[in-house]
């Protein structure tokens, strides 16, 4: 009964670990394409792409939320560790 349940656990930890993996990696190409590849393509008659490789506004975005992911991850490990000692 627990052996079943424990892998049961298991399989159920891994589908969603590798959700959640694809979901990231899926979701980092369409940055990519729309930050990188998009600009680096000629002209397009769609108008959907032809608005991503117009925009500038991603292009700048991300680079600039890695000073404040760096600083949400510091304070979020800092409250954890005064949590666990306190």
């Amino acid at each position: 009964m627990v052996s079943s349940t424990r892998s049961n656990l298991t399989k159920n930890n891994v589908f969603w670990g590798w959700f959640f993996v694809l979901v990231g990696f899926v979701s980092f190409l369409g940055f990519l394409f729309t930050a990188v590849i998009s600009k680096l393509l000629h002209a397009s008659d769609n108008p959907v792409l032809s608005a991503i490789q117009k925009d500038r506004y991603y292009c700048f975005l991300a680079p600039l939320t890695i000073p404040v992911l760096v600083a949400a991850v510091y304070c979020h490990w800092l409250s954890m560790k005064l949590f666990k000692h306190a």
